[in-house]
């Protein structure tokens, strides 16, 4: 097996020549199989005799409880168990969750005495049918005393607020600053304020939590679920208090998850009702249970305060951000400390003072979804970028070029951006894309157009000592085999695989299989977040084909009576550059086995490693960003407050297309989902209690909504990723909102400051700005 770490860029070695797989919009068996209705999701897994498990939930967003009486619910004809805290072995999930050693607050699988959100898990049911699950859950007593709760962030950061947890309110508190924020501010030309508010939204996918368990013949609790990190098997493994190999978690394809299924959902539940009953278990949530109980986006509140000369460069940021955690840690700190990191932007800020804090309410947790934090702070540098601009005199473009970051600059954290930002370069393709602006049809109608530009962070933070592993085998016809624990949420992630392996191997795509996404067979790879999969599992599988290649090759070269450097890989054969003398690929491996030379190789590869100093918030944190710039044309009905998006433009630099069609796919779902974010999506809830439990009161753009949207992908400087890849999966949803709010100041002069733009809140800005 060879170890394989990441040092910097690794675009190509003397023998990619490059065959044409790589770069292409290869179409992949599965997105196939999703057009003709045959691909398997994890409801879809059924079998006879298998019982149906339900979760009983709090009422409450805050109380005790007293007691809980399952009595009649285990009574029922047809219910075979009935599971509450006392019968969970280790009734703890979750892991410190910041990497960097804060405090550990638990998480229980199922509430014991205290209930701290509308929703949470309070007992478990198997049942013979579902309908029987169901009235069982009914019948479960629990006897709870309301508490006083807190359901506002900043509230909860008052001395005299009800405490979440004994520890305190306040999860995580990241500082990070640089220079002399207070010299810069009093030396400054021009100094804005903003305070921008964002809203938990759902990431309401096509597939809500789903799974079924059982326990093999070996003994091994088995679980297949629709979720984005298998290795959350030796997590269940604690639960049960089992050894690690006595749970085997398999992923199946999934119909979205956008880091909804980077936390467990119904893996805990699942496992124990297989162990407790020994019989199949099937687990399927409601959309009700979906919008009603699993973790949002963070709402963020983000106080601004930009100190800039009268050229319009940015000399200072002071930045305070709040994040609403919900009731228990999850991913928290985590998604704070990306949008500290991330807070100023592409641009170049020599004094800044950051502070970003993640605070307990009595809401459903808040936890991944794409963005990570480094989403909502877009809103808030943005907004500033514009106030900039107007309060010097300048174009909004010409306020960016003079403060994008360059190649070695500073972030706020010390370190230098990894790779040459080509952030300038995005924003002239997406304004020169917009289309021309025309006039409105009548005085009533007001247009605008707007942009937003951004830098994402992918792959986890360095201080991780990040790794995925890979398996790549060749069958004796020369097709190829590639075993690695990625989860695929529908964006490609497997896909990927095969077309670098391909382009590596000189095998068509089409020869070569992906396994994917289960503990006891495949290498693991670490869960697909973060846009952390290409990065990773494709320079595991980047660097394990070139390994597997470099052994064979010299069998090769001795056939062909060449030197290694001289030979190509395309084309199911290898030949000389020459031309003229070549071998299959079936050849080249039948030649291999007969010198009993491998044709099968395992390798691992190693991220980038570093430290970060979280008393004085400098030091090294993610591998690298995606840059990106959208530009949008809308009309506002000044009457009803009403926003058409009438045109949009969205362009990123992504380093090197793997597959452009698939690029082209995320930057288009990213700005669909992200404008459901800026105009309609809102998780409504008033002291704790959710509004938001239908789509017919949780409003997500349909086809009808979204404008034509033209992706563009530019291949302008290499990141680190195979090939010189970047990651694309996040990047492309978090410009969209800031985007609309520019388009929306050109328009009618006026720029709320809280999301999501409802027509009601525009109307009433605009009635606002009128008087």
């Amino acid at each position: 097996m060879s170890q394989l770490s990441s040092s910097g860029l690794d675009v190509r070695t003397p023998l990619d020549r490059g065959t044409g797989q790589v770069g292409s919009s290869i179409v992949h068996g599965e997105f196939r199989d999703k057009v003709h209705g045959s691909l398997l999701y994890a409801a879809d897994h059924y079998g006879p005799g298998m019982l149906h498990g339900k979760v009983v939930r709090s009422p409450f967003p805050s109380a005790r409880i007293i007691s809980i009486d399952t009595s009649e619910a285990r009574a029922l004809p047809g219910v075979i168990a009935v599971l509450v805290a006392d019968d969970v072995p280790k009734n703890v999930m979750g892991e410190e969750a910041s990497g960097l050693g804060l405090e550990r607050i638990q998480t229980p699988v199922l509430a014991e005495d205290r209930v701290r959100y509308m929703g949470e898990p309070v007992a478990l049911i198997a049942a013979e049918k579902p309908h029987i699950a169901e009235a069982a859950a009914e019948l479960v007593d629990v006897d709870y005393e309301p508490m006083p709760g807190v359901y506002d962030p900043e509230d909860a950061l008052a001395g005299n607020a009800p405490l979440i947890h004994d520890q305190g309110n306040v999860l995580s508190d990241w500082r990070i600053a640089r220079g002399d924020v207070d010299s810069a501010m009093e030396d400054a030309h021009h100094v804005v304020e903003g305070t921008y508010k964002t809203q938990a939204v759902d990431h309401a996918y096509l597939e809500p939590e789903a799974g079924v368990g059982w326990i093999d013949v070996d003994g091994v609790v088995t679980l297949r679920v629709a979720t984005q990190v298998i290795e959350h098997a030796t997590e269940v493994a604690a639960i049960l208090g089992l050894p690690h190999n006595r749970v085997r978690v398999a992923s199946t394809y999934m119909g979205g998850a956008f880091g909804g299924k980077e936390d467990m959902t119904v893996e805990p539940f699942l496992a124990l009702l297989v162990w407790e009953t020994e019989r199949a278990v099937r687990m399927v949530w409601s959309r009700q249970e979906s919008l009603l109980a699993r973790p949002k986006r963070h709402p963020f509140v983000m106080r601004y305060r930009t100190a800039a000369n009268a050229d319009g460069k940015v000399l200072a940021q002071d930045i305070d951000i709040v994040g609403d955690a919900g009731a228990y840690p999850y991913l928290s700190p985590r998604v704070l400390f990306a949008a500290a990191v991330t807070a100023v932007g592409p641009y170049r800020v020599d004094h800044v003072r950051i502070r970003a804090r993640a605070v307990f309410t009595n809401h459903v947790p808040n936890s991944a979804f794409r963005g990570f934090g480094a989403m909502q702070v877009v809103f808030g540098y943005e907004s500033q970028m514009d106030r900039i601009a107007s309060a010097s005199g300048l174009t909004r473009e010409e306020v960016r070029l003079r403060n994008f970051l360059a190649s070695g600059d500073p972030l706020p954290t010390g370190e230098p951006v990894p790779t040459v930002p080509a952030v300038a370069a995005t924003m002239r393709r997406a304004l020169d894309a917009l289309k021309p602006q025309s006039p409105a049809e009548n005085s009533k109608l007001a247009r605008g157009r707007g942009f937003a530009c951004n830098m994402q962070p992918y792959g986890r933070t360095v201080f991780f000592g990040d790794k995925a592993s890979a398996w790549i085998g060749f069958e004796a016809d020369g097709t190829v085999i590639v075993r690695a624990g990625v989860t695929d949420l529908g964006g490609g992630q497997a896909a990927s695989l095969a077309q670098i392996a391909a382009e590596v191997l000189g095998v068509d795509t089409s020869r070569v299989i992906v396994h994917i996404g289960d503990t006891h067979l495949t290498p693991l790879t670490g869960g697909t977040f973060a846009t952390r999969q290409l990065y990773m599992s494709g320079n595991a599988v980047l660097h394990t084909a070139r390994d597997l290649r470099n052994q064979m090759a010299p069998v090769a070269a001795r056939l062909l009576g060449v030197q290694t450097d001289d030979l190509e890989f395309a084309g199911d054969a290898v030949r000389t550059r020459t031309g003229g003398v070549e071998l299959s690929t079936a050849e080249w491996v039948s030649a291999c086995g007969a010198e009993e030379v491998a044709t099968a190789h395992l390798g691992t590869f190693h991220g980038e490693s570093g430290s970060f100093d979280s008393r004085t918030g400098q030091g090294r944190t993610f591998p690298d960003y995606t840059f990106g710039t959208h530009a949008i044309q809308i009309e506002v009905d000044t009457e009803t407050g009403t926003i058409k998006v009438l045109d949009y433009v969205a362009c990123h630099d992504v380093g090197r297309a793997i597959n452009p069609l698939r690029v082209e796919g995320q930057i288009h779902g990213g700005v669909a989902q992200g404008l459901g974010y800026a105009l309609s999506e809102e998780i409504l809830t008033e002291d704790g209690v959710s509004h938001s439990a239908l789509f017919a009161d949780y409003l997500i753009p349909t086809a009808l909504d979204l404008p034509d949207i033209t992706p563009i992908v530019l291949e302008e400087e290499p990141g680190k990723g195979p090939f010189g890849a970047r990651g694309i999966g996040e990047p492309t949803i978090a410009p969209v909102a800031a985007a609309v709010a520019s388009a929306l100041e050109d328009a009618v002069g006026i720029r709320p400051d809280r999301l999501p733009f409802t027509p009601e809140r525009v109307l009433e800005a605009i009635n606002s700005q009128s008087r």
